[in-house]
């Protein structure tokens, strides 16, 4: 099992880093803590494909619009820890908000197309703090590889198109949406379902992959007790984003 090094000091992390010089192959696996299967796959991928892997684990307030779901998101840093020191994981980065953002989020990275579209329709911001952190991480971390799931699609998306535009000199890696035993996308959001809702919850994903138009699913998906943000098709896939109580749910399936 590896020694887990833990960085909070990015000024100490970066020194680090000088260290390991720039021919050593490092995955990076960027996080919001509250980790599960989904995350883990991307870790064991990273593990398998590079000398060195890091997690980041920060929970970024700017791509949240609302303010409740930042300060709802689950938090539980000692047992991301343990899990990642199980799997053999290098290194942890988890800084706090001023060195992350030292000029207050003055300078900030925009996409002014695809993510005005689906989630950034109704979470307005919310791509800006995605593209804005990822590259910062990008330039802490200087990996050759990074992993990303399927699921948030959208911003997978967006992420490579980001690293195309700006000549960035890291490869980025996608895995498929992992799923809980009953087709739920797994999320670290799942946590906050309440009893009744989470057992209604595996119904987005089986509406969604039914052989009907974009319009009847949502409405299926309305009738059976979801709160739909968008059911939309765009490039042979069908992406959506639904809200049972105070819990919002995205996923997405090849059409």
């Amino acid at each position: 099992m590896n020694d887990l090094k833990v960085f909070k000091d990015m000024t100490v992390w970066r020194k680090y880093r000088e260290t390991l010089g720039q021919k050593i192959e490092l995955g990076l696996v960027p996080t919001m803590g509250a980790l599960h299967e989904g995350h883990l796959s991307l870790i064991r991928k990273s593990i398998s494909e590079n000398e060195k892997t890091i997690v980041s684990i920060y929970v970024n307030p700017t791509q949240f619009n609302d303010k409740n779901d930042f300060k709802n998101y689950p938090v539980d840093l000692d047992q991301d820890l343990d899990m990642l020191k199980n799997l053999g994981v290098d290194y942890v980065i988890n800084p706090v908000y001023e060195q992350m953002y030292p000029d207050n989020y003055r300078f900030r990275l925009t996409e002014n197309n695809f993510s005005k579209l689906f989630c950034g329709k109704d979470r307005p911001g919310h791509f800006d703090g995605v593209l804005t952190i990822v590259m910062k991480l990008f330039n802490m971390v200087k990996p050759t590889r990074a992993y990303f799931g399927e699921k948030d699609f959208q911003q997978l998306t967006l992420i490579k198109d980001m690293v195309e535009s700006f000549f960035m000199d890291v490869y980025i890696v996608s895995l498929p949406t992992l799923r809980e035993h009953d087709g739920l996308a797994m999320s670290s959001r799942n946590v906050l379902l309440n009893e009744i809702d989470r057992k209604l919850a595996p119904w987005f994903n089986k509406i969604l992959k039914m052989n009907i138009s974009a319009d009847e699913a949502k409405k299926r998906l309305e009738e059976n007790g979801f709160a739909v943000d968008y059911v939309e098709d765009y490039n042979n896939r069908r992406l959506a984003a639904v809200r049972l109580g105070k819990v919002r749910l995205i996923d997405n399936e090849k059409i």
